[in-house]
């Protein structure tokens, strides 16, 4: 079995700090980490590139983002969000059609947002207008605000101007690039969005030259330009769809890019992460596990996660507990969700390791938190999850977060979501021709 190990330690985001003072290399069942409160350095430089098209990836509300508003959120408004994202998963992926509510005049197509942490900064139109976009690969549809406004949300970057871009043109009805949002109307494509957190974007389904680096430039991308736009995107122009359906950038773009992208998460705010569109820089160092399809959330990404180790020692997990609907991938999502009684294992080892150090209260669904105060090092135990083929061994971050087990787990669904806490700092390599995705340690870098 492959394994892609990652043992750098550095709490991040809202979480204590802590540097590594010991890593897996002989064969240890723990982590002991250095418990202090100095924040991470800054560093805004450009992660390593590659022969694909790499774009810096960073955190919306860090020091190397674009944004004004650099606050970073609470602890308790990142597990708001991250719950109303879960929920609509959740939803989503049980019901038995995927087919979206349409009116009469437009598309709707039912999505969810959430978390949207990440942000990439891609160029729109002729000329080239940047503009900052939240990326989502739970997403197919790409859109950003455009003029004129019926209603419009504040962002950064002045709002796209279509009448300003000589590439710039609305889908017409009868096109089959409109039949695909089975869009009912009169003249151009409408289409709207509608996300599970009750943000909603509307306005013309149209194509326009998309730049994403002077040598790579797309030519007819089809995307959203939203004139009625409402809820929580802070400052972005957008979005950009990572999803696995036939309107996302990944799709649009397969005959250059093979249909395949990755990305690094970088492991703190304070560092800048990337989003590529082509094959991994290190492919030799890719572990792959296999890439499975939901009939019920086709544009999801679903891998089969068969157990979790704790301390060295596999959980005594049914594998049917993983088995009755998979497990998502998502980038949107901020901690990784488990099914109950999956949770309830790790939960129960996790607690028995660390039963030497007095607990603090929970915060909302992060049920298992520690105080720390007065120790010099803390001792944790390794968790790793293993996927058909794939065994990923987690950083502490992954492990720990805010003092607190970064898992959770949820009542009424089967299946679990792999959250970007615990894919920090790996390369995630999504290959749909081939049907798998890759994990690289240390790959932000």
């Amino acid at each position: 079995m492959a394994s892609a190990a990652l043992l750098i330690c550095s709490f991040v985001l809202f979480l204590s700090h802590c540097s590594s003072l010991a890593d897996g290399e002989d064969a240890q069942s723990y982590h002991v980490v250095q418990n202090h409160n100095s924040s991470p350095e800054v560093d805004c430089s450009s992660s390593k590139g590659s022969n694909a098209t790499a774009l810096p990836l960073v955190h919306r509300h860090g020091p190397c983002s674009p944004f004004d508003n650099k606050k970073l959120l609470s602890l308790e408004e990142i597990l708001l969000k991250d719950q109303l994202r879960v929920d609509y998963l959740r939803r989503s992926a049980l019901k038995s059609s995927t087919k979206p509510q349409v009116n009469d005049s437009e598309a709707s197509i039912p999505a969810e947002y959430g978390g949207g942490e990440y942000v990439i900064t891609v160029g729109y139109g002729t000329p080239s207008r940047e503009q900052t976009v939240t990326m989502d690969t739970g997403s197919d549809l790409s859109w950003i605000q455009c003029k004129p406004c019926s209603a419009c949300y504040s962002q950064q970057q002045p709002i796209f101007d279509p009448s300003q871009s000589s590439s710039y043109a609305t889908i017409p009805c009868n096109s089959p690039d409109c039949s695909q949002l089975r869009s009912s109307c009169s003249s151009s494509c409408a289409y709207r969005i509608t996300y599970g957190d009750g943000s909603n974007t509307s306005g013309a389904y149209s194509y326009d030259r998309l730049t994403l680096s002077p040598n790579d430039v797309i030519e007819h991308f089809l995307f959203g330009c939203g004139t009625d736009n409402e809820g929580l995107f802070q400052d972005t122009a957008g979005l950009v769809g990572l999803g696995r359906g036939k309107r996302s950038l990944v799709s649009q773009t397969s005959q250059v890019y093979h249909s395949v992208f990755s990305y690094c998460l970088p492991s703190t705010p304070n560092s800048i992460g990337f989003l590529k569109l082509g094959e991994p820089g290190d492919a030799s160092n890719t572990v792959y596990t296999r890439m499975l399809t939901s009939s019920n959330r086709p544009s999801f990404y679903f891998v089969d996660l068969i157990g979790i180790s704790v301390g060295g020692q596999q959980l005594d997990i049914s594998p049917s507990v993983f088995s009755s609907r998979g497990t998502i991938v998502d980038s949107g999502t901020t901690i990784t969700r488990l099914p109950a009684s999956a949770y309830g294992a790790l939960r129960s080892a996790f607690r028995s390791y660390m039963s030497q150090y007095p607990t603090a209260p929970p915060t909302r669904v992060l049920d298992t938190c520690y105080d720390f105060s007065g120790y010099d090092t803390i001792t944790v135990p390794e968790v790793a999850l293993h996927f058909d083929g794939v065994t990923l061994d987690l950083s502490v971050p992954g492990i720990l977060r805010h003092g607190c087990l970064a898992f959770a787990g949820y009542e009424g669904g089967s299946f679990g979501i792999i959250g970007n806490v615990q894919q920090q700092t790996f390369e995630v390599v999504y290959d749909l021709g081939n049907e798998r995705i890759g994990f690289v340690p240390q790959a932000c870098r």
